[in-house]
């Protein structure tokens, strides 16, 4: 199995002996003689394995073979020494090194050596190829939906999740936008790094900015230890800066330069750390108008902004709903051992009615409420706050259901009465006639009379 190899060694002989005795064996190599030059062409070059001298001028072949397992732990490395103790074996592969050769090197051993590693980097490929293959024909479990609203958030999911830019999650309080970001995450090519999330709001400026940041012992009062951030925590997966319009304007600078520098630096330190992290943010505000207020810096809402997504709110979700219901009856059952199977036909229509102001959260707030007081097998519209059952009387009909304030034929009435109730369920006859009480045939001819 032929492959790029990096070569580093500044014997030029030996180089020039193993690039020969390679490059017959179908192999294409990059020789070097210092780190600092193998650093450079790391850059430049798809390399597929570093074959390098354990002792050398500056960086020693271990400290290099550590530099490389923590930025690319995918690629693997073989180590030469003619001091070849248990130790430095130890050492080598505490370091991350793939193998351990001795010198003067055996070219028939260093040839197996090199097509082993070569075939454990094409095995790692193939895995992760695997993973993302498997993780794209799943649906994800926690996005639940079947709305066309839905099936549209899912679908930009699906193509967004491995552009690895930034993407601004947009939505009411409670529409979900930690589950989106959670479900580019996993979608994406980053999936097997970690998820952090903050909330922004949740912080004062000198705590959030540590938090974030990190900070070295004793860049304030009370740190007494130095901490990573979550950037550096978060390095090889997803950020998510949740409540974004919350960022104190003084810190918005600091971000701004993490986001295109990719390197931070900690709370009262002078070195700077690279971070490989993809940042989504989400904000319930229009970050545009905190922009506009001076709230929030133009600079920073554009970096931010390369793509939007914007979550629609639950009363636009028709059918959601009650699947959500379903959903959340099912799971809090199980955990407060009550036997609710499901929800009476006047409670469904109940949660189709409500406008829901608090979203997904409030759904699910009200199920819990309902399931832990109900006496019954099935959720009814009693097990409901007052508000949902007795909503104001001032909220006017749906256009669809009136005709300029004229008195309308009863028949004609039932008919609009439907259309409606499809409508507010995305066109699903067979739930629409277990709501309103009818087979779904009777549905059908009332929708074909005149």
């Amino acid at each position: 199995m032929p492959g790029n190899i990096l070569l580093i060694d500044d014997d030029l002989a030996l180089c020039d002996l193993l690039e020969e005795y390679l490059t017959r064996r179908g192999h294409r190599v990059w020789p070097r003689q210092n780190v600092a030059d193998a650093r450079e062409l790391l850059h430049e070059q798809n390399i597929d394995i570093i074959l390098t001298d354990l002792n050398m001028p500056g960086t020693s072949g271990i400290d290099f073979c550590a530099e490389v397992h923590e930025n690319r732990p995918d690629l693997p490395v073989v180590i030469m020494t003619a001091f070849g103790s248990l130790e430095t074996a130890i050492a080598a592969l505490r370091a991350g090194a793939y193998d351990f050769v001795t010198k003067p090197v055996d070219l028939d051993l260093l040839a197996i050596s090199l097509e082993r590693a070569l075939q454990h980097r094409y095995l790692q490929e193939r895995v992760r190829l695997l993973k993302d293959q498997v993780r794209r024909q799943q649906p994800d479990s926690e996005l639940l939906g079947t709305s066309s609203a839905m099936a549209a958030i899912k679908e930009q999911i699906a193509r967004l999740a491995d552009l690895d830019t930034s993407v601004l999650i947009s939505g009411e309080s409670g529409t979900g936008k930690e589950l989106v970001a959670r479900a580019l995450h996993r979608q994406s090519r980053r999936a097997d790094g970690p998820f952090v999330a903050i909330n922004c709001a949740a912080l004062p400026e000198n705590l959030l900015e540590s938090e974030l940041f990190g900070h070295v012992r004793g860049a304030f009062t009370d740190a007494r230890e130095a901490r990573k951030g979550l950037f550096v925590e978060a390095s090889g997966g997803t950020l998510l800066l949740d409540e974004i319009a919350e960022m104190p304007l003084a810190l918005q600078p600091k971000l701004l330069r993490v986001l295109e520098d990719h390197k931070v630096r900690p709370l009262g330190g002078s070195n700077e750390i690279d971070c490989d992290v993809r940042v989504l943010a989400a904000s319930h505000r229009d970050l545009g108008e905190a922009v506009k207020t001076g709230r929030f810096r133009n600079d920073l809402f554009y970096r931010l902004n390369v793509i939007q997504l914007e979550l629609p709110p639950l009363r636009e979700r028709g059918s959601d709903i009650l699947l959500l219901a379903q959903s959340f009856i099912q799971a809090l059952s199980q955990r407060f051992n009550k036997s609710v199977t499901g929800l009476a036909q006047p409670a469904a229509a109940c949660l189709l009615a409500y406008d829901w102001p608090g979203n997904v959260r409030e759904l699910r707030n009200v199920i819990e409420r309902a399931l832990v007081l109900s006496r019954h097998d099935q959720l009814t519209v009693e097990d409901f706050p007052e508000s949902m059952r007795h909503p104001s009387g001032d909220a006017p009909l749906p256009a669809s259901l009136t005709d300029g304030g004229q008195i309308l034929p009863l028949e004609e009435m039932e008919r609009r009465y439907l259309l409606y109730v499809l409508e507010q369920l995305d066109g699903n006859r067979t739930l629409a006639a277990k709501l309103l009480g009818v087979d779904r045939k009777t549905l059908y001819r009332k929708l074909k009379e005149d």
